[in-house]
């Protein structure tokens, strides 16, 4: 039965309701006369007060409110993969077919086509034992996604008396009933999620492979693993959303779910204008038919950008328990910060640090928490993944700032993006001093594959530019005529690193993705310089002469030179390498 109560009074997106008794915490409810969608945040007696996802100017005290008796859910099932949604998975695109480019207040659209018919194949038998999450049948969704049909996980066990023939179904049409202890129970494609509460699983698993994004410093460095956490906190320009667009472009996770979280217009603009025109780099379809977007701009009610970080991972849930590495990026956490401020402000509830509610930590951790590396409920046995990967802005690139701090207890990657790198043009701008991961470890078996010594390699390379930084401050306490040879060896060749490893261009044809097998051979060529140059430096060379060697140029053209299917021309380059080194070496000697 549904609760039905009256307005007493609007501040902004928040609405004070009377006689709403019988209402429950986070239901889903309609205001006002153009139904507007709403959630109760608050319980008092009779009274609930509720976060409107839509403007709420124009709605007037007295009108009603009336309860679903449900909470905010998504819906789940073929038809999500290519959406392009808000905050509340109201599909954008087909709402601007309806009324036009500019979204009117109380439009009802079904999330997902209900018209629609999907070519279902059943996977199950009548007589089958039937457990919440086990896989019915499958639809082709896209070409590159087949999507599950799956039992729902909040389902009671039972027994399968009737499972659909392979044909052409709606989504709201009976593929099976499962008969239980309840009764018959009829089973459709689609299902319904709360977005606050986290899907059900077997067990969790150790995150140990990692997900290769192509960029070379996050890879090779700072290494994410799939199921795991991470965020890029940066100041305003120091290239945040490029980062997270080479995520979701190149990243071989199987579905990316993209949340732009209160952020300008034009961004999102241009999210919307770009993607669909991408290719997949490992199938060479239309990037959009494995991709979700959830769009919800800085100018939209503020309570839907709060909403839309729970939307985004219920949806990457759903994907996740079909086996599918899911990564999920959300542009940005900050942006979903202030709206907590800002609702919390409305309810006049004690503000904390900065004025962000007290409960901003463990709101912070229930979304990053929804990550990992899973067994997932049902038969078959299957294995799916959810990386949450959260763009940080603080105030003036400030890392103390409360939304930072909470963060970093939370994620277990942190890509810390540097000002003065991104002014020098130094992308991506991460910072190799202040970042760090803790999947270095675990995923050192995988990547041990790829180059039995990757793992030396890499922490001898990162050895280098640590001791790079302790160096320049020498040099800039005493000069750099206090550096011996060897030393100056390291400033040199840490330079070349830097310009030829770590920096690396989103928009060259070549550049824009590494190969993990690319990354190693140029890992390994830099380490390999530098031995082979402090080898000979020992002997008496001098710093000058390795300065001068015309192969230099070459490794630093690498990354822009050598595609990543031309890994034979590694081999011509380190034989150079060793060539000219070999020249010095017997110019000494004579």
């Amino acid at each position: 039965m549904s609760v039905k109560g009256k307005i007493a009074w609007i501040a902004g997106p928040t609405v004070k309701a009377m006689g709403m008794m019988g209402a429950k915490m986070y239901e889903m409810v309609y205001v006002g006369e153009e139904k507007l969608v709403g959630e109760v945040i608050r319980l008092s007696g009779d009274t609930a007060y509720i976060q409107v996802y839509e403007n709420t100017s124009g709605i007037a005290p007295e009108e009603p409110v009336i309860g679903t008796g449900g909470p905010l859910s998504v819906a789940l099932g073929p038809g999500v993969i290519g959406s392009v949604y808000d905050g509340v998975q109201r599909p954008l695109d087909r709402i601007s077919q309806l009324v036009g480019a500019f979204v009117k207040r109380g439009v009802s659209v079904p999330s997902i086509s209900l018209d629609k018919k999907w070519r279902f194949k059943p996977l199950v038998k009548p007589g089958e034992r039937a457990e919440p999450g086990t896989v019915i049948g499958e639809v082709e969704e896209t070409p590159l996604i087949k999507t599950s049909i799956m039992i729902p996980p909040d389902a009671k066990p039972g027994t399968f008396r009737y499972v659909a023939p392979e044909g052409d179904y709606t989504v709201t049409e009976t593929v099976a009933e499962v008969e239980n202890k309840d009764g018959k129970v009829a089973l459709s494609m689609m299902h319904r999620w709360p977005v606050r509460i986290p899907r059900p699983i077997k067990r969790r698993l150790d995150p140990l492979v990692p997900l290769i994004t192509g960029q070379r410093i996050l890879d090779t460095l700072f290494p994410m693993a799939k199921g795991g956490t991470g965020c890029i906190p940066g100041a305003f320009g120091t290239g945040k959303t490029v980062t997270l667009h080479q995520l979701a472009k190149w990243s071989d996770a199987k579905v990316i779910l993209h949340i732009g979280c209160g952020e300008r217009g034009n961004e999102e603009a241009e999210v919307l204008k770009e993607f669909p025109h991408l290719t997949d780099p490992y199938t060479g379809r239309p990037l959009m038919e494995r991709t979700v977007l959830i769009a919800n701009t800085s100018n939209m009610p503020v309570s839907a950008r709060e909403a839309s970080i729970y939307t985004g991972a219920a949806i990457a849930e759903y994907y996740r328990d079909m086996g599918y590495d899911v990564l999920l990026v959300a542009d940005s956490t900050s942006r979903w910060a202030e709206a907590l401020r800002e609702i919390s402000g409305r309810l006049e509830e004690m503000p904390a640090e900065e004025g962000y509610p007290s409960y901003l930590g463990s709101r912070l951790a229930e979304f990053y928490e929804r990550a990992g590396r899973v067994e997932v409920l049902g038969e078959p046995s299957r294995v799916g993944s959810l990386t949450i990967v959260g763009a940080v802005s603080p105030p003036g690139g400030d890392f103390t700032e409360p939304v930072t701090t909470h963060t970093l207890r939370f994620v277990r990657v942190f890509w810390a993006l540097d000002p003065n790198l991104a002014y020098t043009r130094h992308y991506p701008a991460v910072n190799w001093i202040m970042s760090y991961s803790a999947y270095v470890d675990t995923v050192k078996e995988w990547w041990s594959r790829v180059g039995k010594d990757w793992y030396e390699a890499r922490a001898k390379l990162y050895s280098i530019l640590r001791r790079e930084e302790e160096l320049l401050e020498l040099v800039r306490l005493l000069g750099p005529e206090a550096l011996a040879d060897e030393e100056n060896l390291i400033l040199d060749v840490a330079r070349m690193i830097r310009e030829g490893f770590l920096q690396q261009s989103a928009y060259d044809e070549v550049d824009s993705y590494c190969s993990p097998e690319k990354q190693y051979r140029m890992l390994k060529m830099f380490v390999n310089f530098y031995e082979h140059s402090l080898e000979i430096i020992k002997k008496g060379v001098k710093i000058e002469n390795i300065r001068a060697l015309k192969v230099i140029a070459n490794m630093l053209r690498a990354k822009y030179m050598i595609r990543n299917e031309e890994l034979e021309k590694f081999d011509e380059l380190e034989a150079e390498i060793k060539s000219e080194i070999e020249a010095l070496r017997v110019e000494i000697a004579a």
